[in-house]
């Protein structure tokens, strides 16, 4: 036990675990402003939960994928039975059918469906890989992509689709797909988004573009999240103005603090000396996930580990542009650090996962 316990990343686990312990301090921050503390304990479980499944799956042998090609479809298949069920069963919370409910706790299937199509796009490509020529490889692979996309962008969640979209394009990148064929699927992307803003977007989701590209139009309407973002990141300067004392957070200025807009609090009370802080700490783990994947021998892990940092990095990168205000509003948490049990469960089952890449 102690053997296999050598052969972790320990730099990838503590690193994880210092975001998660700065997420703990802001949302116990934000509890602090709303006197309600549930949030801050839940979320204490859940890193514990989350802890107990990392050490179980880094156990898991990733040749079992390899040796039973069957064994990631069905679980791919069990995903996509979960998204559609959220559909028929569970409750609308802010318009969005997101969560099965469950008691007090909810179950977000998003998270593990994302890590699942990793894992599917990892071994589809590592045994095609000397084929990308082949359009219909692609297309395939495309399918496997649009069938969760188009469910989760339905509920809606336009955030968590367009990761999948990312993850998609991303490891075909890394998979070696031709330029040309790349700048076809660059121009379905823009023909299928124009024909999404009458046929699938919701009227709120074209106010936020619509408000971002003319931010002038609406500021106390659908700009106010993104201007008392702004505020807050803006007002705490290089030092923060403390713990439990940024005055958009404490008064409820923010909207969903938890999640969507974390990165502002913690801009707010720690200042530009703690946004730079995580911003190098999510730079170790990105850089941690990649050192496994460019000292893996074999295609499967390799392209799992790329396609693991390219979802971390791009959730990264929007949730930040959109408090910042250089990207739109679509709902995104911040890796590690939002609340949310299931995001936080279902990256540490990824972290897992690549420990048991290492150690085997």
């Amino acid at each position: 036990m102690m053997k296999h316990f050598r052969k972790f990343d320990w730099v990838l686990i503590i690193t994880a675990l210092l975001l998660v312990g700065i997420g703990l301090i802001s949302i116990y921050s934000i509890s602090l402003g709303k006197g309600d503390f549930l949030n801050f304990k839940k979320q204490i479980i859940f890193l514990i939960m989350s802890l107990i499944v990392m050490v179980v799956l880094s156990f898991f042998d990733w040749r079992s994928f390899k040796e039973n090609p069957y064994l990631i479809l069905v679980i791919y298949f069990i995903c996509i039975i979960l998204l559609l069920g959220l559909f028929f069963i569970a409750p609308e919370i802010r318009g969005v059918k997101s969560w099965y409910k469950i008691s007090s706790i909810s179950f977000d299937p998003i998270g593990l469906t994302t890590i699942i199509l990793i894992v599917l796009l990892a071994k589809f490509f590592s045994m095609r890989h000397v084929e990308m020529y082949k359009l219909r490889h692609i297309l395939l692979s495309g399918i496997y992509v649009f069938i969760p996309f188009l469910l989760i962008a339905r509920q809606p969640d336009l955030g968590s689709a367009l990761i999948l979209l990312a993850l998609w394009l991303g490891v075909l990148v890394v998979s070696g797909i031709k330029l040309r064929h790349f700048l076809a699927l660059v121009l379905i992307g823009i023909v299928v988004f124009a024909l999404s803003w009458s046929l699938f977007l919701k009227d709120y989701q074209k106010q936020r573009i619509v408000s971002f590209l003319a931010p002038q139009v609406e500021t106390l309407g659908i700009n106010w999240s993104q201007s008392q973002s702004k505020i807050a990141i803006g007002s705490g300067g290089v030092w923060g103005k403390g713990f439990a004392e940024g005055s958009q957070t404490q008064l409820g200025f923010l909207s969903e603090p938890y999640t969507d807009f974390i990165f502002s609090v913690i801009a707010e009370e720690f200042g530009l000396i703690g946004v730079l802080v995580i911003l190098t700490l999510f730079g170790i783990l990105i850089w941690r996930i990649m050192r496994i994947a460019m000292s893996s021998e074999f295609n499967i892990p390799r392209l799992f580990a790329f396609g693991f940092a390219i979802v971390l990095f791009f959730q990264i990168f929007i949730h930040i542009g959109m408090n910042l205000g250089i990207l739109p509003v679509i709902g995104l948490s911040l890796p590690l650090i939002s609340y949310g049990g299931s995001s936080l469960i279902s990256i540490f089952i990824g972290i897992g996962l690549l420990q048991g890449i290492k150690t085997h």
